[in-house]
């Protein structure tokens, strides 16, 4: 058995010893993070060679951030995938690649840590980004599928997207949001059709079952949530899961992150 995780942890600088110790602790052969938070040269990546795991980081500022950790081998680093929209193109900032793709295969399975763009407000620049990120994407990964449909595949990460109403503790408060905005479900079920399945629910149904608690107003504790974190795979990965959750336990205590890892475990 594999097991491959994906963890938004919100500052891999500041979480670092909560990482390697739910590594050890879960027995993890392959973890996606994103919003690390951090330059490449700032990644702690001592910490976790010295628990047998082979690193890939893409990182430029403390903003976004995401990297594959893997003691099954890392093979084919990729930053970034083709078409991958810059940010920053007809707002102020400059146009810039953001660090929010990173592929690799491990062990045999094509693995990308993903963080999609947040879209901030229904009416901002970067709400348009999202979707044109989220679309660049399934262009992508269609292709992806289509070139080389044996090898299993997924797309894992932090996608900021709740595709279900099951997927938000009160859909009332998110009327008006993004995360829940008919084309973000849509873009987000473009890349479910395109072949990539939601590999998680089966085994971890709602509701109430999320991924994601803000930190403010109680949320964790009161259990409003949002499920945004998920691993879609290729047929040929789907084919080989036969346990998945999402560990909420480590969104307790002092010093976590606003994420729960979300954990797959795959048959050889």
């Amino acid at each position: 058995m594999v097991r491959l995780a994906t963890w938004n942890v919100n500052s891999i600088r500041s979480r670092a010893d909560r990482v390697v110790a739910w590594l050890q602790r879960r027995d993890v052969d392959v973890l996606a993070l994103q919003e690390t938070k951090c330059r490449d040269d700032q990644f702690p990546e001592g910490r976790f060679t010295e628990l047998g795991y082979q690193v890939a980081h893409v990182g430029h500022s403390q903003w976004n951030g995401v990297a594959i950790l893997s003691r099954v081998g890392l093979d084919d680093v990729e930053i970034g995938f083709p078409g991958q929209p810059c940010w920053g193109s007809g707002v102020s900032e400059a146009a810039a690649t953001e660090a929010r793709a990173l592929g690799a295969t491990c062990g045999g399975v094509r693995v990308w840590s993903l963080y999609v763009p947040n879209g901030r407000t229904l009416t901002d620049p970067h709400y348009r980004y999202k979707l044109e990120w989220l679309a660049a994407l399934r262009e992508t990964a269609a292709g992806w599928l289509t070139a080389d449909p044996a090898t299993p595949m997924a797309l894992v990460g932090d996608w900021n997207i709740a595709p279900e109403n099951d997927d938000v503790w009160d859909m009332a408060v998110f009327a008006h949001s993004t995360h829940v905005s008919p084309p973000e479900r849509a873009a987000f079920r473009a890349i479910v059709d395109a072949g990539f399945a939601d590999v998680v629910r089966p085994y971890a149904p709602g509701p109430g079952v999320y991924t994601y608690w803000d930190y403010t107003q109680l949320r964790f504790p009161r259990r409003e949530g949002m499920r945004i974190d998920f691993v879609l795979g290729s047929p040929a990965f789907a084919g080989r899961v036969t346990n998945a959750l999402v560990d909420r336990e480590e969104r307790k205590g002092k010093g976590a992150s606003d994420h729960a890892p979300v954990v797959v475990e795959l048959a050889n």
